[in-house]
């Protein structure tokens, strides 16, 4: 069984990291926000496959802490919602 009480697969970064280190970086502007994207999109895979765990879990009855499986499955799901609008967003900008 895994353990679930370690779920927080999100990193919180302010947004001024985020530009301070956009600023450092030697890349081109593209490079550096494919970067970005495809760290964001690891991160969302790796939430993912906590939540299939809880679920699985979940179903065979090895859960211990409900409320932790719970946790995760709602952070995938909102992880999931978040960067499916991104994607949106990347493909409205892209047909302008």
């Amino acid at each position: 069984m895994n353990d679930l009480t370690n779920i927080d697969g999100i990193k919180s970064t302010s947004t001024a990291d985020l530009l301070k280190n956009n600023a450092a970086s030697t890349k081109p502007g593209g490079a550096a926000f494919a970067e970005q994207l495809k760290t964001a999109i690891n991160e969302v895979n790796e939430i993912q496959e906590k939540s299939e765990v809880a679920v699985g879990d979940l179903a065979s009855g090895q859960v211990k802490d409900l409320h932790q499986a719970a946790l995760a499955i709602g952070k995938a799901e909102t992880s999931m919602k978040l960067m499916l609008e991104i994607r949106n967003k990347a493909l409205s900008a892209y047909k302008e």
